[in-house]
């Protein structure tokens, strides 16, 4: 048996809005599967689950806000879910029982009363028996709690859910039913009933819908929580820079070679080239790429490399790129192109915001010089990239003139220190001369 939780999509992360469910009761997911729709500060996010199994039980509804670490769901596996699955299904295909053959009453009558031909049962039967009749109904344990606080009865009400299975909209809809064919304005006009025997029932207060927030609204609720992030950052992590020239000459001729022989479509951009090998530094230089956690250093086994993507009605977002280190130059690109594009539609996964090893920031499209980064923990390093310029450069002794990056690494001191930052920044400056070996 597992927890589905509420994840945690980054440092600037506390809560999220539970936006829709993808999955219901008794549906079988697995791992990697988008089940849930979760509203952060900065976007809607498609969240996966980390487990395969089958649904028993969805503990928040839509619409709800929660901490970041709720139980938003619980999966059990194969065989834990193997004796409920059958009755559960029993229950959703048996045969409609034979009252509801006869018209329903219309609303505000009484129905007739049934005539006796039982012996009376004990008092506690009754409830017995309702409580053997809604324990058979396909219902998740949310819609069973709400259906018991507002005294409805289970086996009445008609499911909307997956395979028929009765969900707290539908509870909420068979109380609103009763209540509106049990107040006084319902009532018959020839029924003139004393005023203290009126039955009146409390309606439920519904859930409020999710509401779309607008693009301001949206704004300014990101900026506040990457600020809030970032001056957790300063303050608690020991931030050093360091920062290097890089002559871009030869990958700048590679690039030129490369996008020629290929469609328009293939093409590749210098940022695919920076991100590249920034991954494959990452690898050569291991204690930059992983998260300080709990007063502790833990190294990633995998390169995950963050993006700083900007949104088109501003904020920024760094989702991963997986597996950098093991993609082509060209496959870079193909993955750049594609998470740049889910961002701005509201498609990226939540596995893609909680991965990221270290963060790569470039604003030389901006015409920025030299980028100076902070750290988004819990990683360890953030490596920021300006633009390429034209500059004087000595070779072999003479003086020409060059395209040239500057590139800033941002490093954590607890976990490593200036020798370590330089030996990454010479390894980069490296992989970028062989562009060929990328």
């Amino acid at each position: 048996m597992a927890e589905f939780r509420m994840p945690s999509l980054g440092a600037d992360m506390d809560e999220g809005t539970l936006v829709s469910w993808l999955v219901g009761v008794g549906d079988h997911v697995e791992r990697g599967q988008v089940v849930a729709e979760v509203d952060t500060e900065k976007s809607v996010i498609e969240v996966e689950t980390f487990d395969t199994g089958t649904v028993t039980e969805l503990l928040v509804q839509e619409g709800e806000r929660v901490p970041v670490g709720t139980p938003l769901a619980v999966i059990a596996e194969v065989a834990e879910a193997a004796g409920p699955v059958p009755r559960r299904t029993a229950t959703r295909t048996r045969p409609a029982a034979k009252a509801s053959t006869k018209p329903a009453p219309k609303a505000g009558t009484k129905p007739a009363a049934k005539p006796r031909t039982k012996p009376a049962a004990t008092p506690a039967a009754p409830a017995m028996a309702a409580a053997r009749g809604t324990a058979r109904v396909a219902a998740s344990p949310l819609a069973r709690r709400h259906a018991a606080a507002l005294g409805v009865d289970l086996s009445t009400v008609a499911g909307t859910g997956p395979g028929g299975a009765v969900t707290t909209s539908d509870v909420e809809a068979a109380a609103h039913a009763t209540a509106l064919a049990t107040s006084p304005s319902a009532a018959p006009a020839r029924t003139a009933e004393p005023e203290h025997t009126a039955a009146v029932v409390d309606e439920p207060a519904p859930v409020a819908p999710v509401v779309p927030r607008s693009g301001a609204e949206r704004q300014a609720s990101m900026r506040h929580a990457v600020a809030e992030a970032m001056a957790r950052s300063k303050r608690e992590i020991p931030h050093y820079y360091l920062a290097a020239d890089v002559d871009m000459a030869r990958a700048t001729h590679w690039l030129e070679a490369h996008n020629a022989s290929v469609p328009v479509t293939e093409r590749v951009l210098v940022a695919a080239l920076q991100l590249k090998a920034t991954a494959s530094a990452l690898r050569a230089v291991p204690e930059l790429n992983g998260h300080w956690v709990d007063g502790a250093h833990r190294p990633a086994e995998h390169v995950h490399l963050g993006v700083a993507i900007a949104l088109r009605g501003g904020g920024l977002v760094a989702p991963a790129i997986h597996d950098a280190d093991q993609l082509t130059v060209p496959e870079v690109m193909a993955a750049l192109h594609d998470l740049v594009a889910r961002v701005r539609a509201g498609k990226v996964r939540s596995s893609e915001y909680a991965d990221p090893t270290a963060t790569v920031t470039n604003l030389g499209d901006q015409g920025v010089d030299v980028a100076y980064p902070v750290i988004n923990p819990p990683q360890l390093a953030m490596v920021g990239f300006g633009r390429v310029r034209d500059r004087p450069w000595a070779v072999d002794g003479m003086l020409t003139v060059r395209p040239v990056l500057t590139a800033t690494l941002a490093a954590d001191h607890r976990a490593t220190d200036g020798r370590r930052g330089a030996t990454f920044l010479a390894a980069l400056d490296d992989l970028l001369q062989r562009p060929d070996d990328l």
